[in-house]
């Protein structure tokens, strides 16, 4: 490891006074993400689902704060803000950081200079998905030694799947925090099977090969043949992460062909999507690993069925295909451009899942503070 915990000593940083937290209202909590963006809140992924856990919590009870910053300074500005709020608002109790990002060493010294703080980072993806940051393994061991030695820290997943390989490996606790979509009610319980001339599919999301985007657009296009129609196939264009011949592929897979059109959408902000998605009349999410997908709630919120494979576990178990077999995938597709009640299973199945999830949120919350 890069440092020695055992020898470690805060640095510097000025400390930040504890607050005694008032009766009656035990929790607030600060979700906490990198802002690659110049707005206040970010439209990539992490932010969308801070965004929707915040607004989860708070419709059960919970003070949930949104940060996002880019520096352990701009961290530790926002901890400092809070503590200076007028009187009667909730003191910060918690604060959970998505993406293993922060060094562990100045997340340790954050910890020790704020002991009324529980200080948790989320590991935001199974394992085989964080091969696309080559820096999240390291940090997550020196995160583990963060944990052994400060009581104020602790490691987390937002998949039980994650969580069990880093407890069973190496015997280290670790949370599950599971990602949180809020629903407001509007969200169709059904649709109508397709029925048109031109069907509108889309795989949506940053450009990388473990999202089998090309295995998604040759099933797009099985779909539209078998079934003689038009298609568009819509992808989120500007993001490419990794190898570059996603697109390039999909022009070649493409070309010549008059009934289907490949759109390359530009990157939107949230609403914005959202709205693109409810124009969508089928998702294709073939992942090869993945532990929530927001993409995949995004579309079930609008009435829309998504193809996805097993990684994806949220969902019905008959949205799912074999992500390798591009013919499963495009007659999953197809039955659920059929099914009217796919939508509505979708939706009870979303809702199960937040359902399970605020349940993880609350043990957590209560176990790590068993002073209040």
């Amino acid at each position: 490891m890069p440092y020695e915990t055992t020898s470690h000593t805060p640095s510097h940083r000025v400390r930040i006074a504890a607050d005694t937290t008032p009766a009656g209202r035990p929790f607030r909590v600060a979700l906490v993400y990198k802002n690659a963006g110049l707005r206040p809140s970010s439209h990539i992924g992490l932010g969308v689902t801070a965004v929707n856990t915040a607004k989860y919590l708070r419709a059960k009870g919970i003070y949930t704060d949104v940060w996002g910053v880019t520096t352990i300074a701009g961290l530790m500005e926002k901890i400092q803000q809070a503590r200076t709020e007028p009187p009667g608002i909730q003191p910060i109790t918690h604060i959970v950081i998505s993406a293993p990002w922060l060094s562990a060493a100045d997340l340790q010294d954050l910890a020790i200079n704020n002991p009324s703080l529980e200080i948790a980072v989320t590991s935001h993806s199974n394992v085989g998905f964080l091969a696309a940051d080559p820096k999240a393994f390291a940090l997550i061991r020196e995160y583990m030694n963060v944990e052994t030695f400060t009581p104020n820290f602790h490691l987390a997943g937002n998949s039980p799947r994650l969580s069990a390989w880093i407890e069973n490996t190496y015997a280290d606790p670790c949370w599950t925090l599971p990602n949180l979509y809020y629903l407001d009610g509007t969200a169709p319980g059904a649709r109508p099977p397709f029925s048109g001339d031109t069907v509108r599919i889309g795989c949506f999301g940053a450009q990388r090969l473990l999202k089998n985007i090309l295995s998604a657009g040759a099933a797009a296009l099985e779909i539209a043949s078998s079934m003689r129609i038009d298609l568009e196939f819509w992808i989120s264009g500007k993001r490419i992460e990794g190898p570059q011949g996603t697109t390039r592929s999909l022009k070649e897979m493409f070309a010549g062909l008059k009934w289907a059109k490949l759109i390359e959408n530009d990157w939107e902000s949230w609403p914005q999507f959202r709205q693109t998605a409810r124009h969508m009349d089928l998702g294709l999410q073939p992942s090869f690993t993945e532990t929530f997908n927001v993409v995949t709630a995004d579309l079930v919120a609008e009435g829309v069925a998504s193809v996805t494979g097993f990684a994806i576990d949220w969902v019905p178990s008959y949205w799912q295909a074999k992500v390798d077999d591009v013919s499963d995938i495009a007659a999953v597709g197809a039955a659920l451009l059929r099914n009217p009640k796919a939508p509505a299973d979708g939706l009870a199945a979303l809702t199960a899942h937040n359902q399970t999830g605020f349940q993880n949120w609350q043990t957590y919350l209560t176990d790590t503070t068993p002073h209040l």
